[in-house]
């Protein structure tokens, strides 16, 4: 959050091992295009958060639709540092390294109060395939661990997606909310 128990404004301070998987993205000054419905879309998500539990949204629409923006108004109403997960820095060629990465980030976002984003989410919340070789298997396994992960996480966490009709179907189930955003 924001600010301590006291109400003064407060640093965050990202972990080392962190800063090249996470990006504190400053809040929007403005909510340029946002749709009414949009905007309703996000007060309901606003007044159904509760802090310290799992709180998964999904934000789909083509590119150029503010998603990334809608994030960043959702985290300043909440008042939440919002981090942007890298994927590139997270995904590792190495077996187990991706869990490990991942691990140490939603750790860090439970105990800093940060709201996660995953931008382009479908490149690491993609369907699991038939096994046909180790690397399938790996993949699949890292698919399973997110599905965990994502439901123990005490805090919010957004993925925004262009491909909509890629992600797995577990990860949609545990959506809370789905906001589409229409092309602009």
């Amino acid at each position: 959050m924001n600010k301590d128990k006291k109400g003064k404004k407060r640093t965050v301070r990202v972990p080392t091992e962190l800063q090249q998987m996470v990006q504190q993205i400053k809040p929007a000054k403005s909510r340029k295009r946002l749709t009414q419905l949009q905007e309703t879309d996000l007060k309901s998500i606003c007044d159904a958060y509760t802090p310290d539990k799992p709180f998964i949204c999904m934000f789909a629409g083509g590119c150029g639709t503010d998603k990334s923006m809608a994030a960043e108004v959702l985290a300043k109403e909440l008042d939440l540092d919002l981090f942007r997960v890298d994927l590139s820095a997270v995904v590792s060629k190495y077996i187990g390294e991706t869990e490990k990465n991942l691990e140490r980030i939603f750790d860090a976002a439970e105990a800093g109060g940060w709201m996660l984003f995953f931008d382009e989410a479908d490149a690491l919340f993609g369907r699991r395939s038939e096994v046909k070789d180790s690397h399938d298997r790996y993949a699949n396994l890292t698919i399973g661990y997110l599905l965990q992960r994502m439901e123990s996480h005490r805090g919010p966490t957004i993925l925004a997606t262009n491909m909509k009709r890629n992600l797995d179907p577990a990860f949609v189930r545990r959506f809370r909310y789905v906001i589409d955003f229409p092309g602009t």
